[in-house]
């Protein structure tokens, strides 16, 4: 009887205990649980909110801070456009400038303007962080606009106490007049890459809600773009030509005020980064390395190359990046030398982690990327030069006698963008995803390649629409072509703004995405010089034109365009940009996409997968 109770007892101990257990047990999984749901519920991408912590997902980023940010893109467009498309106009009507020093001067500013982003973006990510430099840029794109304004309106400072009857401008002016839109190129400077990528950086990567978003990001981030745009060439044109310059000076430099108060208005909504010191630093570090370890021989196994260790990787959030077999001469920083026991210890100038390594390989090969992709920029240039002087001397007559500026031929350009964006994001890359399974629809170079090809069309109907004006300026010589309506313009400028949505919103994913972590303004910043670069270019392929055809007989670019052979040049540009689509497409099929490999500590040990998108997770 004793031995059944004592049976019985310990029976009832065992099953307290287990009960006991078994709570203890539900409580550390409810716990887990919660610790997970909390977890969910923060961003852990290096982010901060605009008190310095980890941000909460549902009151800052994504969409919610991102039309703050495309608020005050739109006004800069409205400002730039509205200045860049009548420019070459200003300084042939106001400055008397002829057309081949107005082009030429238009074609610096806008390469000035869009190769300056190069410098801004490096202060962006090396020292001043994003938030910061598109406030610093603002207030001196804010001073080139109020300059800009004072030059028209202070009697010192005018073209002419007459600007009707002014046969030649005060030289003050001219030189007030180049300072204010150089003070523009410096605040587009710091502007155009710090903010795209700043709401980019909206959106985490990791997240998979937030990464198709980020996806549809750029492509309606391009759409407030061209409604600035659109407003910029239709509104403030019509000011400039109707009312006077300076007046529409006064608009673009209120809303360009306004905007900049909406914009600080969203800081609560933002996340930021912190900047990460100079980018460059690391990449010359990886070639010391490797030209100092020139001589020793490639390990068998890539695994034995040196990578930091997952509880020190700080810098990149966890995000390495896998190895490749291209440009194996700089695998060789990553070689550990004496047995490895003292690899962590080692000078980073002696010694680079994989990560490092690749990093120095994404840039070296967006190199023949960036190079190829400038026909298309130089075709897109003549847009706001040539195109827009052809409207200047053909028939803008619409309804009731109503003459639409020159200008704002470039809103076809606009609307064609527009048209190609929606089309694409809302349609094809839905398709596409179905079809290829790809998240993206196609790879990015692909949208980049397509686009080219509406370049080639551009230039090709842009040739004939000239020869026909020609033809027109040939047989009535008095009216010229003013019997000519400016709509036959209108194709060019609708399949030029057609290939925009593909290449330069295809360039501003493909910068962003594909340059390291660290440098992400400088990619939007690389991006923007591919346009200043094209810009150049286009001064020095007109001047060389103009040089080798004025030799052998007649020149192709005349003092003005009914003296010109336009026809010859853009018929030039068509097979030039021909040519370099088979160059692209060579090294597009052999380009290798960055790898990334997401690290997650986890107590079950650790393995390295793929996830089958070019994201690696090793958990």
């Amino acid at each position: 009887m004793q031995q059944h109770n004592s049976s019985i007892n310990n029976s009832s101990s065992s099953t307290c205990h287990l009960s006991y257990s078994s709570h203890m047990e539900k409580n550390a999984i409810d716990a887990k649980r919660g610790e997970i749901d909390h977890d969910m519920k923060l961003v852990h991408d290096s982010s901060l909110d605009y008190k310095g912590r980890v941000p909460l997902r549902d009151s800052t980023g994504s969409w919610k801070a991102s039309f703050f940010i495309i608020a005050i893109e739109f006004s800069e467009r409205l400002s730039y456009f509205g200045i860049a498309t009548s420019l070459v106009l200003y300084l042939t009507k106001i400055i008397h400038q002829d057309l081949k020093t107005a082009v030429r001067n238009v074609n610096y500013w806008t390469g000035v303007t869009t190769l300056m982003p190069l410098f801004g973006g490096f202060l962006a990510d090396a020292f001043l962080g994003r938030y910061t430099t598109v406030i610093a840029s603002c207030i001196v794109y804010l001073l080139g606009l109020i300059l800009l304004s004072l030059s028209w309106f202070l009697p010192g400072l005018k073209p002419c106490d007459d600007t009707s009857t002014c046969a030649e401008p005060r030289r003050i002016h001219e030189v007030v007049f180049f300072l204010a839109i150089y003070l523009i190129s410096v605040g587009t400077g710091g502007h155009k890459p710090s903010l795209e990528s700043f709401g980019a950086d909206q959106f985490d990567d990791d997240h998979v809600v937030e990464r198709r978003q980020k996806m549809s990001f750029f492509n309606w981030w391009n759409c407030g773009l061209c409604s600035g745009l659109i407003l910029g060439v239709t509104l403030i044109v019509y000011v400039q030509d109707h009312v006077n310059w300076g007046v529409a000076d006064v608009i673009l430099t209120l809303v360009m005020a306004f905007s900049l108060i909406i914009f600080l208005l969203g800081r609560k909504s933002y996340r930021y980064r912190a900047p990460m010191g100079s980018p460059l630093t690391p990449m010359l570090q990886v070639l010391v390395a490797a030209i100092s370890k020139r001589k020793l021989p490639y390990p068998s196994n890539p695994n034995e190359l040196y990578e930091v260790s997952k509880s020190n990787n700080n810098n990149n959030n966890g995000r390495f990046l896998g190895h490749t077999k291209k440009l194996k001469f700089l695998d060789k920083a990553a070689i550990i030398e004496n047995g490895g026991n003292i690899a962590e210890k080692q000078s980073p100038w002696k010694l680079a982690s994989v990560t490092k390594v690749e990093e120095m390989k994404l840039i070296i090969n967006m190199i023949p990327i960036w190079v190829f992709t400038l026909p298309f920029g130089i075709c897109a240039a003549q847009t706001s030069t040539f195109f827009i002087k052809q409207g200047v001397i053909m028939d803008r007559t619409v309804a009731k006698g109503f003459q639409i500026p020159p200008a704002s031929m470039f809103t076809l350009a606009a609307i064609g963008m527009i048209i190609s964006v929606a089309f694409y994001d809302k349609i094809l890359v839905p398709l596409l995803r179905r079809l290829t399974g790809n998240e993206r629809g196609i790879n990015i170079l692909q949208r980049i390649g397509f686009g080219m090809v509406f370049s080639i069309v551009t230039m090709v109907i842009a040739a004939v629409v000239e020869n026909k004006r020609l033809h027109y300026v040939e047989m009535n010589p008095l009216k010229g072509s003013l019997t000519m309506s400016a709509f036959w313009l209108a194709p060019q400028f609708l399949i030029i703004g057609i290939g925009d949505g593909f290449t330069l919103v295809g360039l501003q994913e493909y910068f962003y995405d594909q340059v390291p972590d660290s440098m992400r303004s400088l990619g939007i910043a690389l991006y923007l010089s591919v346009i200043g670069a094209a810009n150049f270019l286009s001064s020095w392929l007109i001047t060389m034109v103009d040089h080798v055809t004025g030799k052998t007989g007649k020149s192709w670019i005349g003092k003005d365009l009914n003296t010109s052979r336009l026809d010859k040049f853009y018929g030039l540009l068509a097979v030039i940009t021909t040519l370099n689509l088979f160059l692209f497409v060579f090294f597009a099929c052999r380009y290798s996409y960055k790898n990334v490999q997401k690290v997650v500590v986890a107590d079950c040990g650790e393995e390295k997968s793929d996830n089958g998108d070019g994201v690696g997770t090793m958990v």
